[in-house]
């Protein structure tokens, strides 16, 4: 009976999601292995203890925390199908919590990376108006923090009057204020001139209008361009993105002497521990610290 209920759960997540096939593969895997661990057990009789004991057994084999996760999460939806289809009188998963996975330190870019990026934009592409476009794109992103989505829905009227700070919307709808940098607002200044002349910016209320659907440049197509622009500059595009721009935005201002609260006032982040990601460029600067500072650093 155990496979005829695996078999019956992927073809009702197949029918009722649409679910992938490597999606369903990957739910058959799972449960397929926890069957075997259980030598084929009739799922009806299965108990939390078991379940609990089957994880352990994963972490005691040195498989990491995410897959772990994921393994748990497929047991999950399995005796949750198994439990409202009326199969079984309870839910022995449902009371058991995942792994916690570690944080990981975010991906980021040296300073030289990003003034080597810079230095490619500014080239330009030989189309003066898209050329002015990544410029402002490329400032805005380094001197922001901003997300990539937040900057392509960036509105208009934001970015008015050659303001020295700009609201942005968030997550959640959360706003805040973030300041620009002098090459940003001069970047800003110079697509803001030429944008009033192109004919996809008639009528638009965004800062980087485009004839799509959305009426704004796509997170894709900034993606992209950061990718050709990295690779034109002798970098591994696989390592350049819009979002590692937000991290070298984080860890350059972190390195350089900023408040962790500044910065997760200025990333967005609803609680500070988001931002503590970051902390591990302060390991160097804290040595030095020490070694320059203490008074008997000279001793």
């Amino acid at each position: 009976m155990s496979r005829a209920w695996i078999d019956l759960f992927l073809d009702a997540i197949s029918a009722e999601r649409n679910a992938a096939e490597n999606t369903l593969l990957a739910y058959g895997r799972d449960l397929s292995d926890f069957s075997s661990y259980l030598n084929h057990t009739n799922f009806e009789t299965v108990t939390k203890p078991q379940i609990e004991a089957y994880l352990a057994e994963l972490d005691t084999t040195g498989l990491g925390a995410k897959t772990r996760a994921r393994r748990l999460s497929s047991l999950k939806q399995f005796f949750k199908f198994l439990f409202l289809e009326g199969l079984r009188t309870e839910d022995p998963a449902a009371q058991i919590q995942g792994p916690k996975s570690a944080k990981s330190i975010p991906t980021s870019m040296s300073e030289t990376d990003v003034d080597v990026l810079m230095e490619q934009v500014y080239k330009g592409d030989g189309n003066h108006a898209k050329s002015l476009r990544n410029i402002a794109i490329i400032e805005l992103l380094y001197a922001t923090g901003l997300r990539v989505s937040e900057l392509v829905a960036l509105p208009l009227v934001a970015t008015k009057g050659d303001p020295r700070m700009i609201l942005v919307k968030g997550k959640g709808g959360r706003e805040r204020m973030v300041p620009l940098s002098d090459p940003a607002r001069e970047a800003l200044a110079n697509w803001l001139e030429i944008r009033s002349q192109m004919k996809v910016a008639k009528g638009s209320t965004y800062l980087f209008p485009a004839s799509g659907k959305l009426g704004h440049l796509t997170r894709q197509t900034v993606f992209l361009m950061i990718k050709e622009k990295a690779a034109l500059a002798g970098l591994d595009p696989r390592q350049i993105s819009p979002h590692i721009l937000r991290h070298a935005f984080a860890t350059h201002l972190l390195s350089h002497g900023a408040d962790l609260r500044v910065i997760q006032t200025l990333l967005g982040h609803a609680d500070v521990s988001t931002t503590e990601i970051y902390t591990h460029v302060l390991e160097d600067r804290l040595k030095e610290l020490v070694l320059e500072k203490h008074p008997l650093a000279d001793v």
